[in-house]
């Protein structure tokens, strides 16, 4: 049986913290910014943290990298 391979896509997206959750970047910020406000796009570039409904999924992807 073939190794378990880390997901390569998830591998960028996702970074996993200390107490073990993941964390994310907000989406809306790439492109489109004149029209959202000064608050909105610094808001924007703070971290998310992933739903713990996702947050299992996460991790399972980024199982090799642990």
């Amino acid at each position: 049986m073939p190794k378990m391979r880390t997901h390569s896509g998830t591998k960028k997206r996702f970074k996993i913290t200390g107490t073990g959750s993941a964390k994310r970047s907000r989406a809306g910020n790439q492109h489109l910014a004149p029209g959202k406000t000064h608050k909105q796009k610094r808001q924007l570039r703070k971290f998310s943290l992933v739903s713990k409904s996702d947050n299992k999924r996460i991790k399972q992807q980024l199982a090799q990298l642990n």
